[in-house]
């Protein structure tokens, strides 16, 4: 359907004013500096996860503070010192995650060792006297 169908006139359309619908084409300049450069990550959620799960040496402390630093650089148009604090954040989280997972699988591979040993009846190292395993299950038994 054109505007003929309609009775407007060829130069207006509905809800406009006859001139000011038709406006010159003008072009739009975007500016964009560092085009073919990504800027860095900052790694805030991780940061903050490895925060709040309180680990080791305060590592997610650290990595949420080079965090927040990366994020202030980016913003200031300073990618070199962005990228410089993202990788000590990037860094600072895989060692703060690696001790989340660590001491976990640690003593529950600890766990599981003690349940095997006290289990058989044949465990090299008896921890609760002769008879271990009649003895630990008196502990829960009362």
């Amino acid at each position: 359907m054109d505007n003929a169908t309609y009775n407007y006139m060829n130069d207006c359309t509905p809800l406009t004013n006859c001139k000011s619908g038709r406006k010159a084409g003008g072009s739009t300049v975007v500016n964009m500096s560092h085009a073919g450069k990504k800027p860095p990550n900052d790694y805030l959620i991780w940061s903050l996860c490895n925060t709040l799960y309180v680990n080791f040496c305060c590592l997610g402390f650290m990595a949420l503070i080079y965090s927040i630093k990366a994020r202030d650089q980016k913003t200031l148009g300073d990618l070199r010192a962005a990228q410089e604090c993202s990788d000590k954040a990037k860094w600072y989280n895989i060692l703060a995650s690696g001790w989340n997972l660590l001491i976990p699988l640690l003593v529950l591979g600890l766990l599981v060792l003690l349940v095997v040993h006290l289990g058989s009846s044949e465990g090299t190292f008896d921890f609760f006297g002769e008879d271990g395993f009649q003895s630990f299950m008196k502990l829960f038994s009362r």
